[in-house]
């Protein structure tokens, strides 16, 4: 149920407020000290950041797929770093529970995932499997009323200050590609659990990634997610959740690029060369149509993606063609706004060159632009 409007604009003002007067101040601390403060990750507990998609039963502000889009705008026009913190307990390390777990695993997991008590990470990517399913090697074998899981997933966000993770482990060891494997949810604390180093990153400082090892990690039969109804089928489960995944990092891409297009104005406004502003050249000015045109046309795709799937409609094309081009388009803006800033936009005091290191990333997870293109083309021959 979609909120009160009023309630929506009180929601979306706080946001704004508090990435303008508590974020965007730190920006700089935190990618200097590759540290959110605790103080802000308080704040955004207190704020409920991280349960903005996690319905009101399990505590969370139940937001449909329209409101997280309008939020996530609002979060984007900052440090990708501070969102990342509750973005899995919003997404990937919730919405797999809440669509296909148990009632036990729901109730026992989802309030405390909304209220910040507990931070998730997905545990998909393997040193040896990423865009490719079947090269996964981490196993889980039953044995009794347990599963033994072994191998290692990389790059996984939020790990180093998880304590849940959502493992996707080969159940069925003769199968291959997507089918024989199942997900799990793994405390932190079991036996044999523990993590690599943390990653040293072209950007998003502050937003932490490392390996996760499973050495003969004993889990309870009902770890699985769904129970034994939903053996063999993980990727089934992760893929229930994507559509929304992709839809929400495409709004963060559209607020960054509404920053970093402000920010340029801003500079062409300001900087004179030849007796006279930049922004009075037309060439600073095509730069900057450019820039809002393309940003505008991922709004629009974005938002109207959005009310599709509140209306119940098959997305899973639109998100991927959504993220597909709001990370390029981020991309582009971002190297077009370093361009007007011109020898300032290499320089880190200006914040720019930040953007454009942390806006790469976007390009990559969630799925590359590579895997997004395959699934827009299979859907188009499919469907023809």
């Amino acid at each position: 149920m979609a909120l009160d409007p009023d309630i929506l604009a009180s929601l979306l003002d706080t946001v704004t407020r508090f990435v303008d007067e508590r974020l965007v101040p730190l920006e700089q601390q935190v990618s200097e000290t590759d540290e959110v403060p605790a103080v802000i990750i308080d704040a955004m507990r207190d704020l409920g950041f991280f349960g903005l998609s996690i319905p009101e039963a399990y505590g969370g502000l139940g937001l449909s797929m329209s409101e997280e889009i309008q939020v996530a705008i609002c979060l984007g026009r900052t440090s990708p770093a501070f969102r990342s913190i509750f973005g899995t307990n919003n997404g990937i390390g919730s919405q797999g529970i809440i669509i296909d777990g148990t009632d036990e695993q729901k109730n026992k997991y989802v309030p405390l995932l909304a209220a910040g008590k507990l931070i998730s990470s997905f545990c998909l990517t393997e040193p040896e499997a990423g865009s490719d399913a079947g090269s996964l090697r981490t196993s889980a074998k039953r044995e009794g009323d347990e599963y033994v899981l072994n191998g290692t997933k990389r790059y996984i966000t939020n790990a180093p200050h998880a304590d849940l993770f959502t493992v996707f482990a080969r159940t069925d060891l003769n199968s291959t590609g997507a089918r024989g494997v199942s997900a799990f949810l793994v405390e932190r604390k079991m036996p044999g659990v523990s993590l690599g180093k943390r990653d040293k990153k072209m950007g998003q400082r502050g937003a932490h990634t490392c390996d996760v090892i499973f050495d003969n990690v004993r889990v309870p039969a009902t770890a699985l997610i769904g129970g034994e109804a939903k053996l063999n089928q993980g990727f089934k489960t992760a893929m229930k959740v994507l559509d929304r995944g992709r839809l929400h990092i495409s709004a963060v891409c559209v607020g960054a690029a509404e920053r970093l297009i402000a920010d340029s104005v801003r500079y062409a406004r300001d900087r004179k060369q030849f007796g006279s502003p930049i922004g009075n050249f037309q060439l600073i000015q095509a730069m900057l149509a450019d820039m809002q045109a393309e940003c505008y046309a991922a709004r629009c795709m974005v938002e109207e993606t959005g009310r599709r799937k509140d209306a119940g409609r098959d997305v899973t094309m639109d998100a991927s063609c959504c993220k597909l081009f709001a990370s390029e388009m981020v991309g582009r803006v971002a190297d077009k706004a370093v361009q007007i800033h011109g020898g300032a936009g290499y320089m880190a005091e200006y914040g720019v060159e930040r953007f454009y290191r942390d806006v790469r990333l976007f390009r990559i997870y969630e799925g590359t632009s590579q895997i997004q293109q395959l699934l827009i083309g299979r859907a188009l021959i499919g469907a023809g």
